[in-house]
């Protein structure tokens, strides 16, 4: 075996490297985030669902299938999907009606958008922060 002395600069690639990689992270989530508000104001809840989702396949990245915060995303969203469409008006053609599901799906969708921000948080991804020291000074 051959020991080569590392260049430093591969260091600093790599380190820079992930800066890059954390800062489109952040920058996707933001993007997603901005979506989901326009979709919650909007009351476009399928949309709404779906951008929740997309954050949820970044953020779900770092959590192991099974573990505590898995199971309770997957709870969460057993709950919207067992309220039926998520459209703001169910039945067809003139038949349609106001989906009476609709405030209890908007809680649920405000609860797994609540889960996912402090979940962002929680991996030090989003815009509050808990310090281990004593001080709370980072």
């Amino acid at each position: 075996m051959v020991w080569q002395k590392k260049d430093i600069s591969d260091v600093e690639d790599n380190a820079q490297s992930r800066i890059n990689a954390a800062g489109i992270i952040n920058s996707t989530l933001e993007k997603l985030w901005n979506e989901s508000y326009t979709s919650m104001a909007g009351g476009d809840y399928l949309k709404w669902n779906i951008k929740l989702d997309s954050i949820w396949a970044i953020l779900g990245g770092d959590v192991k299938e099974g573990e505590k915060e898995d199971k309770d995303f997957e709870k969460i969203n057993l709950g919207i999907y067992d309220k039926g469409s998520l459209k703001s008006k169910v039945g067809t053609g003139f038949n349609q009606e106001p989906n009476p599901n609709n405030p209890m799906q908007y809680q649920l969708l405000l609860k797994k958008a609540l889960f996912l921000r402090r979940l962002q948080n929680k991996q030090g991804k989003g815009t509050a922060y808990a310090s281990d020291d004593e001080d709370d000074i980072d």
